[in-house]
């Protein structure tokens, strides 16, 4: 009985020289220090519970390792893989919340477009709406070519600050949560 008593308050002393060590590995394995706390409980648990599987006590480390390295694969076993909702990117792709964007876009550009000069807004309509080329433009309008390019880059530098707040992410519009 006192030996049995000995080698279990010796066993005990090492597990508790073990532990700073079976942390750092816990945590290098799961990068989290509270689960990693819990892997070496349950470690040093089991070794308590098991000792008498211990057959060289030289061999001590490697075993704690070894029962430490089990207790991580059924953590990894139990846990069904989880995402959190507040990580996620929710997308829909034929919902109200889209139709209502894309109108707003689309009420936005025509707003812009219509608030363009006239001869602006002839060019830019011609050249990027109908796909006119430049020299189509200048024939309908009868000015030179020079000046179509020098009207469209006027027009499209002023319709990029007016739609420069809108932000339109390639049909794919995200829900966020609102708290």
């Amino acid at each position: 009985m006192f030996s049995q008593y000995f080698r279990f308050n010796r066993l005990d002393q090492q597990l508790s020289e073990h532990r700073a060590k079976l942390h750092r590995m816990a945590v290098a394995w799961c990068g989290d220090s509270a689960l990693a706390d819990d892997l070496v409980q349950d470690t040093l648990a089991k070794a308590l519970e098991k000792q008498e599987q211990l057959k060289d006590e030289a061999r001590l480390g490697a075993w704690l390792y070894k029962i430490l390295h089990n207790c991580w694969m059924e953590h990894l076993r139990t846990q069904k893989p989880t995402l959190d909702i507040d990580d996620m990117e929710l997308t829909c792709t034929d919902c109200p919340e889209k139709h209502f964007a894309d109108d707003q876009l689309v009420t936005q550009v025509r707003t812009a477009v219509e608030s363009l000069p006239v001869n602006q807004c002839q060019v830019m309509t011609l050249v990027d709406l109908e796909g006119c080329s430049y020299e189509q433009v200048a024939a309908i309008l009868d000015i030179p070519v020079g000046t179509v390019m020098s009207r469209l880059s006027r027009a499209r530098e002023t319709m990029k600050k007016r739609l420069q707040g809108i932000r339109q992410t390639d049909n794919v519009h995200y829900l966020r949560r609102v708290k």
